[in-house]
């Protein structure tokens, strides 16, 4: 897999007007084609269904600009392809050993990302602080069922969901970026 990488909110609209002109219809289609990525995913048998849907709608949007001026037909085309090979990166990593423990150093920055990450979530209004909790709780087939649960209860759709907890979770990318930053410095 590719490392991780900071999406920005334009990218995301971005990525939404290519989908359709109309909000409310590039949000169904957003929907359909996460879903549809998550069933071929699980259908190929992949542990992380959901992570890999994320990833290719990821590595669309990086490449949106690109895309959009050139690409003609349905973009749920251009998601499978892209679905597919982050697929076969899956296969190759998937079949690696286990990466080895790490060591001191690293133990060290991990420590450091976990405290600028409860610094971090300590920053937010209760109620996001909340919101991205309960949205990152569960695994696998209980964190979809749970986060259409969560969805009901806060009366809004399942995409205005993934939305608000977009946004929180790229407040909280700027401020553990700045946390680092600051222990960096020292």
């Amino acid at each position: 897999m590719s490392p991780k990488v900071d999406l920005t909110q334009e990218a995301f609209d971005r990525l939404l007007a290519w989908l359709a002109a109309n909000r409310d219809e590039a949000g169904k289609k957003y929907e359909n084609i996460r879903r549809r990525l998550i069933k071929i995913f699980t259908c190929r048998g992949c542990r992380v269904a959901e992570e890999l849907a994320d990833e290719t709608f990821n590595r669309v949007t990086l490449k949106i600009d690109t895309i959009a001026q050139d690409y003609v037909g349905d973009p749920a085309i251009y998601f499978y392809g892209v679905a597919n090979k982050i697929y076969l990166e899956y296969l190759r990593t998937s079949s690696k050993p286990s990466p080895p423990p790490p060591n001191p150093t690293q133990s060290d920055e991990i420590e450091e990302e976990y405290d600028c990450l409860e610094r971090c979530m300590q920053s937010l209004p209760k109620g996001q602080r909340q919101l991205v909790l309960d949205y990152y709780r569960e695994d696998k087939r209980a964190k979809i069922d749970y986060r259409k649960e969560l969805a009901g209860k806060l009366g809004i759709a399942l995409n205005a969901l993934r939305i608000r907890a977009f946004r929180i979770r790229a407040e909280l990318q700027v401020c553990m970026e700045q946390c680092m930053a600051a222990k960096a410095s020292r």
